[in-house]
Parts: C-alpha cells; structure tokens; sequence
C-alpha cells in the first residue's frame, strides 16, 4: 500500500512538472521545495523532537525559501506546524528538523555539518560532492534527469529512519 501511495506521489510531482506549457520548465527551485517536502513525508525523527513546530531552515536561496512558505507554510507534519526560517549564515542557524543549503552556500556545508553534528536534522543539498561529504540528501542530475542521492550513514548519525520507498528510489552513498 505504501509503494502504491508513492508512486502515485512521484506521479502527482510529475504531473506538476509537465502541468506547465510544453516549453516552459518548472523552475528548479519550486521542484526542490516541492520534492524536500515529499522526503519529509518518508522520514520519522526521534520521539523527542517531535513536539513543537517542526522547523525548515532554508541556507542560501531565497527562492526556496519564499516558495517553501507560500506552498507549505500553513501545513502540519503530524502534529507540529511548519515553520520555514531563512538563515543567511551558518551563525544564524538555529535548531531545525529540516536544512536546506542552496548552491550558492554550498561552500559552507562543512560548517553547517559541524555545526548541526548530534542533531537529528535531515540535511539537503544540491552540489556535486555533498552527498558524499555527508549530507543526508544531495540533488544530482543523471543522464539530464534530476535524481537525488541518499547518505544512509550521514542519515544514521542524525538519527533519522528513512522509509524503504524512498531508499528504493534513492541513489545510495
């Protein structure tokens, strides 16, 4: 039943995708926030962070940032409401579920990483090489489809459990 319900989710993301006019492309930003949402769906955190907002910080695009509020801003994740944080250093970062560094602040990733270490934050990337530098998701582009690489160790040190579906569909690190 789960693998049907993702399917049909993939197909949805999709379906939106190719909902614009043959010519136009969905801008990159409104696929990650759309899909960094979809990954929350697959991935349960620690009893003991789940009371109080669930929290989405967003390092270094303004983009993601701004549709991450307008499309999810007023959602739950269970029963904690979501809360999008734009943070414009590493310094800023607070305490979040969720960290997305965009690409102009992927220099920065080693920081964050520090930073978050011993949290259960899920960390999202879209920068060659970071998946493998330890973040939890990085965004790739294989055969000019975007696809989505899975640290499952880096997931393990945030204490996190990913779903067999979306591991299925990952390209494991």
């Amino acid at each position: 039943m789960k693998s049907i319900k993702l399917v049909v989710l993939l197909f949805s993301m999709v379906a939106l995708v190719a909902a614009k006019a043959p010519n136009e492309q969905r801008p990159m930003h409104e696929i990650h926030s759309m899909m960094l949402y979809n990954f929350m769906k697959y991935v349960n955190w620690p009893a003991s962070v789940t009371s109080g907002d669930f929290v989405i910080g967003v390092l270094g695009d303004k983009e993601v940032h701004d549709t991450l509020i307008k499309w999810y801003g007023t959602k739950t994740k269970g029963s904690q409401n979501i809360v999008v944080k734009q943070f414009n250093s590493v310094a800023e970062i607070t305490d979040c579920h969720v960290i997305y560094v965009g690409t102009r602040s992927s220099g920065s990733f080693v920081e964050v990483k520090e930073k978050l270490s011993g949290k259960h934050t899920l960390t999202i990337t879209d920068k060659a090489g970071l998946g493998k530098k330890g973040s939890c998701i990085n965004f790739t582009t294989v055969g000019g489809k975007l696809k989505f690489e899975l640290n499952q160790s880096s997931v393990q040190s945030a204490n996190l459990q990913v779903s067999s579906q979306l591991t299925g569909m990952a390209i494991l690190i």
